[in-house]
């Protein structure tokens, strides 16, 4: 669970990470990316998530910065839809809550979390 979020910090299972990050969990299988960037810091592209299309989750959650500045190429959301994941954006304090209400349900989940702007 998420236990803290604020600009630029993020707090997940007790670790405190200080830059983006990936989080990938399904049942007992979890695997953290941290310091995770894009190609492009402020466009998330297919290519940024690789490994999270490789996982396959049921949900991928996207945290696009404390205002949300970062912006989701049509292409991610073309490429999640084709691989049935169930893609969702929102500012990383509310990506945040979703993502721990999901994680609560035990449903395999994806989160790319932008901390900053």
């Amino acid at each position: 669970m998420i236990t803290k979020y604020q600009f630029g910090e993020l707090t997940y299972a007790g670790k405190t990470y200080n830059r983006d990050l990936i989080i990938l969990k399904r049942g007992n299988e979890e695997r953290i990316l941290s310091n995770w960037w894009r190609k492009e810091g402020h466009l998330l592209q297919v290519e940024d998530l690789v490994e999270v299309f490789a996982f396959k989750p049921d949900y991928l959650i996207i945290g696009t910065g404390a205002s949300g500045i970062m912006r989701v190429e049509e292409k991610v959301k073309d490429k999640a839809k084709e691989l049935n994941i169930i893609l969702e954006s929102y500012p990383t304090p509310q990506a945040v809550e979703r993502f721990n209400q999901l994680l609560a349900k035990g449903v395999s989940l994806a989160g790319a979390f932008h901390l900053t702007c």
